[in-house]
């Protein structure tokens, strides 16, 4: 994965950090591929399906399928709602966080105790919109004491670029959230 930086949003997703001893090396990519669980692989598929549906129902409702694009569309969020239940059994109370920020090249997140720079970690990070959960492992980049803890920066070290590509979508789409509010706020004045 290359270390391009992608832009961040301030948003608080859930998140799973399991930090590593401080000698321990990363898998290779196969063994990774091999570790990510069943129901982050399902996540993934489906949020590609979803893509392509989109584009598909697109068209119906430019014709007169609007009845059969509205029953689709349901049925997705049905599928949706099944796959968010699934992945969520994957949340360790443990190891939860949520985020101060994400992008697809880093995350945020405040913590109580206090990280190692270049400290490893196996993270889960569960994405609402698309529905999907992603696997990764990634490094402390920053650690900075707060009045309630610490704040600790991580960057992406064994990412699957398909991974990488939720990430932007889910910045995106809290982005699009945040621009819409803004514009109605300077509407209603």
């Amino acid at each position: 994965m290359s270390h391009n930086e992608y832009f961040s949003v301030h948003y608080d997703l859930t998140i799973n950090v399991e930090p590593l001893s401080n000698d321990a090396a990363l898998p290779n990519m196969e063994t990774f591929e091999r570790e990510i669980p069943a129901p982050f692989r399902v996540a993934q598929e489906c949020s590609s399906l979803d893509d392509v549906s989109e584009n598909e129902l697109s068209f119906l409702k430019l014709d007169d399928g609007k009845r059969l694009a509205n029953y689709l569309n349901n049925q997705n969020q049905k599928l949706n709602l099944l796959l968010s239940y699934l992945l969520i059994q994957q949340d360790d109370e443990a190891y939860r966080h949520k985020t101060v920020s994400f992008g697809a090249s880093k995350f945020t997140f405040e913590s109580k105790n206090a990280l190692n720079i270049d400290q490893k970690a196996k993270v889960k990070l569960f994405l609402e919109h698309p529905p999907a959960a992603i696997y990764c492992y990634a490094k402390v980049t920053q650690c900075t004491e707060t009045e309630t803890g610490y704040l600790i920066e991580m960057a992406y070290d064994l990412l699957r670029d398909i991974d990488q590509d939720l990430l932007i979508k889910a910045a995106l789409f809290q982005q699009q959230k945040v621009l819409k509010l803004r514009a109605q706020e300077r509407n209603l004045t």
